[in-house]
């Protein structure tokens, strides 16, 4: 299966995070959005197995997506993931479309192959998509 998804962190307290290339980075205490994408029709890029990997213990994977480093903080709780199972990339589009109604954004994270400003987006509150996509109209 090919698509989007969506993980929800929540971290429990404003913490620093050294995230690969990117450095040192803190963090606030809140919701974080993070938006991926798996495009492959078999193996490891599909939308399946990009989810599977993400929520595996990190001790059983090699830290290669900015997101690992974040899931693998003891602050961070992954509340939800969202699937949409899409035969298009639709990834950027829905992390700029988020974007508008975020409450800031980590420079750069997960975005490293295209010209987003970023694939995590930052949330004091959040109770469900459908509140936040509402916020755009």
């Amino acid at each position: 299966m090919k698509g989007t998804y969506i993980i929800v962190i929540f971290l429990k307290e404003k913490i620093r995070i050294k995230i690969g290339a990117l450095g040192i980075i803190p963090f606030d205490k809140g919701f974080y959005l993070y938006i991926g994408s798996g495009m492959g029709d078999s193996g490891s890029s599909t939308l399946e197995n990009r989810i599977k990997r993400h929520i595996q213990p990190s001790q059983k994977k090699k830290f290669h997506w900015h997101i690992d480093y974040l899931l693998n903080s003891e602050n961070s709780i992954l509340k939800t993931i969202f699937l949409i199972p899409f035969s298009q990339k639709i990834e950027c589009a829905l992390a700029r479309d988020l974007l508008q109604v975020s409450d800031g954004f980590i420079n750069k994270f997960g975005s490293s192959d295209c010209n987003c400003k970023s694939h995590l987006l930052y949330f004091k509150e959040f109770k469900d998509l459908s509140k936040v996509l509402q916020k755009e109209e």
